[in-house]
């Protein structure tokens, strides 16, 4: 990121008026708010931004500050005294003009003090926002129902809340040179890689924009290479529970203001399909759970080239399975129906999103009865395509994360069109393609298929299975913790 200029603090109260006025547009903006006072015989003047401050708090300030007045004899230690006798839990002493009006914009209040090189900065903050409440995206039967919200604050206490150790890390940043976003990068101390650390600070120092509107996914798009690899290489978590499991696990998490989602470093393609409902159950319920979403997860990417492989070669099944496939003629070819019916599928989520609730569950009624129904009448589809389809779209919703959700729909599109043209071959080649691509997938330099490729076989059983937490003492060492053990 590019160094910003500093000019310094002058003791002319009006040289830093103009100043500042030519920066934010006093007299342009009508949510900058100025005052002048004067304290103790010295002109004070006040600066703050309205929407963005907890105006209760600004009064009192106000009245702390005009009862000087009245009590204080020495009037010569003006600054001195404001900044002794404020009764706010962080005060600041600033320098720099640009620095002040930083603070200004992210919701402090700044006093600039007659015959004083130095402002003194009060937070203030209380940023518009909601109550955290449960994520819509993962829900869960049993647990805690609070959620990250769009203030980067509350997301740190809520962490805080589930992490009460002294060498947890909150480090801020502002990235951006107009919007100045800030951006924390949490860990524990004695646990996260320090390497890990270092490349994410340097990664995200390195950033020249004028702003991150959409926050977390530019970051992201910054700090991994993703080119034009339709598969996740971070994963987002909205619930505290779920990023102070990691944090534990000896992750780094990055938090970007105006964002409820954190994102987790580094993660791996099994991190994409694991829920906390998995860990809100016995390890028994949690497993077979994990196992119907990893059955559904398979076949929302190989169920339909897999039928479609049959269909055009009937001669792979065997007797027993000679059943699959088409009874009657259609008018399309089988290719034709499989792309239609499942491109008309994410048509119809798409709308969902853009559809005000209480219309979207009439439409998705619509949609499941009438469309598919008449299309089977007609002659356009054929029942079967119907079956496989929705069976793949529900393999593809079963998926925790929606990122990789779609990634394997992307993949099954390809899959498909290539076993419809090639056949057998097709469908080999475009299955090991799809390995292959997973294999040589990195993360901030992690293997994206560990601990499947390079094989760890305790790790890999952990993901086959859902141990208790007793059992879970060693920390996974794709993390590179300075600390293996989780409990002794």
């Amino acid at each position: 990121m590019a160094s910003e200029k500093k000019t310094p603090i002058v003791m002319k109260l009006e040289q830093n008026r103009n100043i500042v006025n030519e920066k934010v547009g006093t007299d342009e903006s009508f949510d900058v708010g100025f005052r002048t006072l004067v304290i103790l015989d010295h002109e004070v003047n006040l600066y703050y931004v309205n929407g963005l401050c907890e105006t209760p708090i600004i009064v009192d300030l106000l009245r702390q500050l005009f009862q000087l007045n009245e009590g204080t004899l020495d009037r010569k230690s003006v600054f001195k005294h404001i900044y002794n006798d404020l009764a706010h839990q962080q005060v600041e002493v600033e320098t720099s003009i640009e620095k002040c009006v930083t603070q200004l914009l992210s919701g402090l209040i700044v006093l600039f003090v007659e015959g004083h090189a130095e402002a003194i900065i009060v937070d203030v903050r209380a940023y518009p926002g909601r109550t955290p409440e449960e994520p819509d995206t993962e829900k869960v039967v049993r647990g805690s129902r609070d959620g990250y919200t769009e203030n980067i604050i509350e997301n740190t206490a809520l962490t805080r809340r589930r992490i009460r150790d002294e060498r947890l890390r909150n480090e801020l940043i502002q990235v951006g040179q107009r919007s100045k976003t800030d951006i924390c990068i949490s860990y524990i101390k004695d646990v996260a890689d320090p390497g890990l650390i270092k490349l994410i600070k340097d990664e995200l120092k390195k950033i020249d924009i004028d702003g991150l509107s959409m926050a977390d996914k530019s970051v992201e798009e910054f700090i991994v290479s993703q080119g034009f690899n339709p598969f996740p290489l971070v994963r987002y978590t909205e619930r505290p529970d779920v990023a102070s499991a990691h944090l534990l696990e000896g992750h780094v998490l990055i938090m970007v203001d105006t964002s409820p989602s954190m994102i987790i470093t580094p993660t791996t393609y099994f991190h994409h399909v694991q829920h906390a409902e998995e860990y809100r159950q016995s390890p028994a319920v949690g497993t077979f759970v994990r196992w119907v979403r990893f059955f559904g997860l398979f076949s929302s990417v190989f169920l339909l080239p897999l039928w479609m492989l049959f269909v055009i070669q009937p001669d792979l099944l065997p007797e027993s399975l000679d059943f699959i496939g088409p009874n009657e003629e259609s008018t399309l070819p089988i290719i034709v129906q499989l792309l239609i019916a499942d491109l008309g599928i994410e048509m119809l989520r798409i709308a969902a999103i853009h559809t005000p609730t209480p219309l979207s569950t009439a439409m998705g009624l619509i949609a499941a009865v009438l469309i598919g129904q008449i299309a089977i009448d007609v002659g356009l589809f054929v029942p079967e395509v119907i079956l496989y389809v929705a069976v793949s779209a529900i393999g593809s919703y079963a998926t925790p994360s929606y990122e990789l959700s779609i990634a394997n729909k992307m993949s099954r599109i390809t899959l498909l069109v290539l076993s419809a043209i090639f056949g057998l071959s097709g469908f080999v080649i475009g299955s090991t393609l799809y390995i292959l691509l997973l294999a040589r997938t990195k993360s901030l330099n992690t293997p994206y298929l560990w601990p499947f490729l390079p094989f760890n076989g305790k790790a890999f059983m952990q993901i086959l299975v859902r141990m208790s937490v007793p059992l879970g003492k060693i920390r996974p060492s794709i993390v590179h913790p300075q600390n293996n053990h989780k409990q002794r």
